[in-house]
This record gives structure tokens, C-alpha cells and sequence, in this order.
């Protein structure tokens, strides 16, 4: 009822909006023209959703919105909160390294062009993303066979450098550190870098053209054999690129393919008429989306990072809201961005081109996923093999016991896949069964209690299960297993003494070799098995002595005890308090006081 008030209560504004978990943690950020008419939506009827997002509002328990001034402003507030929090239900790129960039500072004297993955644009220009190191490497190789770009990395102008270093001797550099070239010819050189690396190769030529025919002009022959060198490779560059139009036009071309939850996106960048590059990006969170949301939200991620968009955008399919997406793109680039969406001709071709692209690379990526995981580690394999299992032991849980003379018992139960703990799978255990100190017993009930819920609740069974314990420890599990109806479950056996391996219904225990991947990863999930239960002991041990220290003190409740242990930390610096100090926790009277102090005194 409460989140019904709250949803009847939105304001017909534009904003953005983000859905919360039981946990108070987003898991969907939104934006809206209307913020009521949006949200309202999600609540009304659950049979208009795709299940995806049927299953994500059946989790929301709270949500939060955010008023701005326009569509555009929520379009850029919804970017940074998806960056800030990344919600499970956004689409997003999955790569969760930064791409690397070439920048270029142009806040100095003498600018350096140098790769970074930092997206700080203060004083500078980036250029990329590139989502293929070498790419970036081989682009930045042909600036500097091309242009004398310097590489130090020094403030210049600089008092302390006195004469040039080898690079200017071999001629790759034209030493602005000794001021042998001023700064106003050195960044006329590197306007013809950024122009080289936006694929605008007409205007590099015609630059470097003027200065080659001023240099022979003014008789400065080598500065035009110079500048002559550095235009043919310009122009064999350029050759290269495949032509798209004739019409020397600028834009990207964006298509993508999709698969269950993953999606490849795919970029030609056309400059000048000229196919100058090709990227793409993989997605998640792309089933049961619209072909609109997935371009929308690929859009705002790409041209956030610092890539300056084209005159024109040609897309697969228009994003919802494409005029505000316009605007946007038109503020970032500072000239007006037009979205398009081809039905026919030469760009629905570029289009099928990207589309074709996409898919190829889709399945490159998910067949390199599945590839991944059916390789298998070795101590895995060794399991397997020194086990005589039938199949690998991918799955494996261990059990193990922590007691002190049977007070606060408890159970815990680890999870292992390929080798490799799942903490989120980890499971723990009060003993609520078994009296004194049976340790049999207190296996059987919780190998028993955890079974019972994989059976009830139609979930696998492990691949392995592996008690921490002897022969005893062995047959209460195995027990455990008669009671529930489980047959053909592997189980075994590791004692702590000699590592010692014991198999149900063999009378000689199993010794792995000692140097075994195998034997290691049983003992890795023995000793976490381990350290899980007895950290589960202590904490409830501690909880069982904190109760008793305070239980009892007449006119002491809960609430008292609690600002008791927020002011103090722990039971022990109570006892060590003076009676002023007492007192002055709220609620806590003089006599109170004294009364706690006399409780706690030895």
C-alpha cells in the first residue's frame, strides 16, 4: 500500500527513476518524460510486461526519483546513476575494463599524443574507444611514422633540458624542448594529427599540401621533403580505406545481434566517405528489450565515454525518444546530429553490412563462452579420474561440524564449481535436532536438512559431496542420503590425520598422491568447510555470552542493552566504565548504574 501512495504521488515531470530490492539496492534505472505516467505503468498491469521485467517489479520494494529540468538532463542523470550503481536489469556493456583512447593535451605549450584508458577531457581530446588494443597501438604507431610528435613527457618549454634528445638526431621528433620549432608550427602539426585520426584524410592532404608548397617557397628544403614524406603516406593511407559514399559524407553506422541475454553491437565509422574503422562492444541484459532500448542505451554509453558523434547517425532501429537523443547528440558533438533509420538503398545496405558483422562476431564470442567452460581444470579432471567417477565433479559441496562440548552447534555446507569457491552458494546450520555432543548425528541432520531442500526444491544434486571426517562422519551422511531416497550419489570421505580418503562401502581407504591437483582442491574445500563452520560457532557464541553478561540485570531490556553496546562497543569495556559514564547512556538512570556495575563486577 505504502509503494501504491508513493506511486500515486509522482509528479508529471520529467526525471529519473530508480527501482530498489528488498536490500534498498537499484536494480533498474529509468528515465521518463513523465514520471507518473512511467512508473505508474510498471504497477498496473503485470500481463503488458515482457517477463523480464515482470520479474524485476515483482522484486522492487521501494523506489526513488529524481526531478530535472528536461529530457535531456534525465538522459544524462540516468547514464551516471546506471555507471554509479549498475543495476542487474540495465543493459550494459560488459566489459568492466575501460577501453583505451589516444589523447591528445592540448592544454599545453606543446601537446603529447599518448594512449590512456583515463576519460578526462579537461584540456584535451580523445580519441576512440578503442575496443582492440593493437588497433590503438597501430593507429598511434602511424601518427608517429607520419608526424614528429614528440613522446617525453616533460611541461615544455623547459629550462632544465638543454639540448635535444636521439629522437630529433633520427628525425622522428622535432625537438620542442629546446624550442627548435615554435609552439604555433608544432600545433598547426598536431591539427593534422586529430584530423588524421578522425579519418579526415582530405584535410590532412590539403594541409600539409600548403605547408610543403611555403616551405619550398621559402627555399626550406628539408622541411618540405618533410612535409612531402609525410603526404605520401597520408595518401596511401587513405587509398586504403574502403569508399562507402561518393558523397564525402560523416557518420557511424550502428546495427546489432542478440542472443538470449548477450548482444554485439557493431560500429562503421564512415569519414569523408571513407570506412575508416569498425568496432564493436558486447552487451547484457538485452532479452525481452526492445530493438529501440538496446540502440537507446548503447547511444547514451558510447557517446558518454568521449566520442565525438558525426553529422549523422544511421541505426538499425531509432531509439524511443529519438529528438531527444538528437539534442543530446548535437551538444556533445557542437554541430546538429541527425538519427536515422534506412528503409532502402544504399545505406540499408551499410546497415545489413553492420547487421551481418554483428552476428558473426556474436557468435565468435559465444562460442569462445562455451568453449571456456567446457575446459576443465586439472583438479578436476584428477578427481575424476583417481575417484572413477562417472563424470566430472564440477559441482562438489563439503560438510563439516563445529562444536565445544556440544554448546552452539552448528553445520556448514561450502559450494566449489571448476574449482573455484561460490561464496554466494555457502550455506550454514543450527544444530536444532541432536543433544550433547554427537557429532554423528549432527552431520546426519544437516546433510539431511540440505538434500532435503535440493530435492523439494527440483534442483540438482552435486557432482561430489565430501564430509570432513572418517569412516563415522561417512556413514551418518550416508545415512542421510538412505532416508531421503538418493541413490548413486558420489560421497567420500577426508580425514584430517593423514588425509586419508574413505570411499562408502570399501574396506581400504584411498590415498591420493600427495603432490595431487586433486588431493589439493579436497583439501581446500575441506579447510574452508571448516573455517566457514567455525566462524558461524564463534559468532554465535559470542551473541549466547553478550545475552548472558547483561541477561538479568533487573530494569536492563533490550533496548537499554543495545545503547549500552553502541556506546561502549563490547560487554568488557561496560565493566570498565565509571558510573558517570553509565549513566549518561540515554535511558540508563544513577542507580541503574550501579546496579550494572555491581552485575558486571568480578
Amino acid at each position: 500500500m505504502k509503494l501504491q501512495e508513493k506511486v500515486d504521488s509522482l509528479p508529471d515531470s520529467p526525471g529519473v527513476y530508480l527501482m530498489k530490492n528488498r536490500a534498498g539496492k537499484p536494480i533498474y534505472v529509468g528515465k521518463a518524460e513523465s514520471l507518473r505516467n512511467r512508473v505508474r505503468s510498471y504497477f498496473r498491469d503485470s500481463g503488458s510486461l515482457d517477463t523480464k521485467t515482470e520479474v524485476m517489479v515483482r522484486k522492487v520494494r521501494d523506489f526513488e526519483y529524481i526531478v530535472t529540468r528536461s529530457e535531456v538532463e534525465a538522459l544524462i542523470l540516468e547514464l551516471t546513476l546506471i555507471k554509479k550503481h549498475r543495476p542487474r536489469y540495465n543493459v550494459r556493456l560488459t566489459d568492466d575494463k575501460k577501453f583505451p583512447y589516444i589523447k591528445v593535451t592540448l592544454d599545453e605549450p606543446f601537446p603529447r599524443v599518448f594512449p590512456t584508458r583515463t576519460l578526462t577531457r579537461k584540456g584535451a581530446r580523445l580519441f576512440g574507444p578503442y575496443t582492440d588494443a593493437k588497433a590503438m597501438r597501430q593507429a598511434l604507431k602511424a601518427v608517429r611514422r607520419i608526424f614528429p610528435v614528440r613522446t617525453c613527457r616533460p611541461v615544455l618549454p623547459s629550462r632544465s633540458i638543454t639540448r635535444p634528445c636521439l629522437e630529433y638526431h633520427i628525425g622522428h621528433c622535432q625537438a620542442p624542448c629546446v624550442e627548435y620549432v615554435t609552439s604555433e608550427a608544432y600545433r598547426k602539426m598536431i591539427h593534422s594529427v586529430m584530423h588524421f585520426l578522425e579519418g579526415r584524410t582530405s584535410e590532412v592532404v590539403k594541409a600539409l599540401e600548403e605547408r610543403m608548397n611555403e616551405a619550398a617557397e621559402e627555399q626550406l628544403y628539408e622541411e618540405a621533403g618533410r612535409l612531402r614524406d609525410q603526404l605520401k603516406a597520408v595518401r596511401f593511407i587513405s587509398e586504403k580505406q574502403a569508399i562507402v559514399s561518393e558523397a564525402w559524407e560523416d557518420m557511424d553506422i550502428i546495427a546489432f545481434a542478440s542472443r538470449a541475454d548477450t548482444g554485439c553491437v557493431v560500429v562503421l565509422s564512415v569519414r569523408e566517405g571513407r570506412l575508416v574503422g569498425r568496432q564493436h562492444f558486447f552487451l547484457t541484459g538485452v532479452q525481452d528489450k526492445s530493438e529501440g532500448e538496446v540502440v537507446g542505451s548503447f547511444l547514451e554509453q558510447h557517446y558518454e565515454a568521449g566520442v565525438t558523434p558525426p553529422k549523422e547517425v544511421i541505426l538499425q532501429s531509432l531509439p524511443q525518444d529519438p529528438a531527444i537523443f538528437e539534442k543530446w547528440l548535437s551538444d556533445q558533438s557542437g554541430q546538429a546530429v541527425k538519427l536515422t533509420c534506412p528503409k532502402t538503398g544504399g545505406r540499408l545496405r551499410e546497415i545489413h553490412l553492420a547487421m551481418e558483422n554483428a552476428k558473426v562476431l556474436l557468435e565468435e564470442h559465444l562460442m569462445s563462452i562455451e568453449g571456456r567452460s567446457k575446459r576443465l581444470p586439472e583438479s578436476v579432471v584428477e578427481l575424476q579420474k583417481h575417484l572413477h567417477l562417472t563424470q566430472p565433479p564440477r559441482r562438489i559441496e563439503a560438510f563439516d561440524i563445529s562444536q565445544i562440548q556440544g554448546s552452539d552447534p552448528v553445520g556448514s555446507m561450502v559450494y566449489f564449481y571448476d574449482g573455484q569457491p561460490r561464496k554466494g552458494e555457502y550455506r550454514r546450520f543450527r544444530i536444532k535436532t541432536v543433544e550433547g555432543q554427537d557429532d554423528y548425528a549432527m552431520m546426519r541432520e544437516v546433510v539431511t536438512r540440505r538434500l532435503r531442500r535440493l530435492v523439494e526444491d527440483k534442483v540438482d544434486l552435486p557432482d561430489l559431496i565430501l564430509i570432513d571426517g572418517g569412516v563415522g562422519q561417512l556413514n551418518a551422511a550416508l545415512e542421510a542420503l538412505r532416508g531421503l531416497g538418493i541413490k548413486d550419489q558420489p560421497v567420500l570421505g577426508l580425514a584430517k590425520r593423514l588425509e586419508e580418503v574413505y570411499r562408502p562401502g570399501e574396506g581400504e581407504v584411498l590415498s591420493l598422491p600427495k603432490a595431487s591437483a586433486g588431493l589439493r582442491l579436497l583439501q581446500h574445500l575441506r579447510d574452508e568447510a571448516h573455517r566457514f563452520a567455525v566462524a558461524y560457532h564463534r559468532l554465535l557464541r559470542g551473541k549466547r555470552m553478550l545475552v548472558s553478561s547483561l541477561d538479568g540485570i533487573k530494569g536492563l531490556g533490550s533496548k537499554r542493552r543495545a545503547a549500552l553496546l553502541e556506546k561502549f562497543g563490547n560487554v568488557e569495556r561496560i565493566k570498565q566504565a565509571e558510573l558517570d559514564d553509565l549513566a549518561s547512556v540515554p535511558g540508563i538512570s544513577p542507580a541503574l548504574a550501579e546496579r550494572i556495575a555491581a552485575c558486571l563486577s568480578p
